[in-house]
């Protein structure tokens, strides 16, 4: 079920506060290379059901969300490596990286010479999550809880998103947000594995990676992975 943290507390009151959720993570996790991005490294877990169980346990409360923040995800990893290998997307432009779980794509854009990027994540573990890693990495990222989908498009030059259509209600939001902020004049870049609610007909396809997984969260050892460009209208 995972370690405790350093100092043995256990109970309902451990992981209330962010310096509590940056000790539950250091406990919880190891920092690695990322598969497909090796030049960043991440704090993740071993095993999803384990730390997602010791999470509940020591909030005392079911129904949290899955501990999205504590792996690479296909879809991210593949972005990150179109960012990082393709800097002119990002450098000098204000980036948001939508969902951004770990922070991945977020360090790659600031790796890749982002002037700045919002990592957008309402999950408080994630947050804590994505600042260790920026830190790890030698970068800074702006952790925010508040879900951009949905608001107006604020000024950002490049959006961000890493395997976020998994689900279709959340799909049918993105898209049509995505939409409204390309109209803005922001780059949007794509990265996703083939999910069920990828809108492929509004988007362009500009590379695709064999990327490795762990075989508990994807039922498979290397997800092929496409990274898309948001098809503006008439273009």
């Amino acid at each position: 079920m995972g370690r405790d943290l350093p100092d043995g507390r256990t109970g309902r009151d451990c992981v209330t506060d962010h310096a509590d959720r940056l000790a539950f993570i250091r406990a919880n996790t190891t920092l690695r290379p990322v598969p497909h991005a090796p030049e960043i490294a991440l704090h993740v877990a071993d095993e999803a059901v384990p730390l997602w169980s010791k999470t509940e346990e020591e909030l005392a409360q079911a129904g949290l969300p899955p501990p999205f923040w504590a792996f690479a995800w296909a879809g991210g990893q593949a972005l990150a490596r179109y960012v990082l290998d393709h800097p002119q997307s990002v450098a000098g432009r204000a980036a948001l990286d939508v969902g951004s779980g770990s922070g991945l794509v977020a360090i790659a854009a600031m790796k890749a010479g982002a002037a700045s990027v919002t990592a957008a994540d309402p999950d408080p573990f994630a947050r804590a999550a994505m600042m260790l890693n920026a830190q790890a990495n030698g970068v800074a990222v702006t952790p925010e809880a508040e879900d951009p989908i949905g608001a107006a498009p604020r000024g950002f030059k490049v959006v961000l998103v890493g395997d976020l259509f998994y689900e279709r209600d959340l799909a049918a939001r993105l898209i049509d947000w995505l939409e409204r902020c390309a109209a803005s004049g922001a780059e949007i870049l794509v990265g996703d594995p083939g999910r069920s609610y990828l809108p492929r007909e509004r988007l362009q396809a500009v590379a695709e990676y064999a990327v490795p997984v762990t075989r508990e969260l994807e039922d498979s050892e290397i997800k092929r992975t496409t990274v898309w460009r948001l098809a503006r209208s008439g273009g």
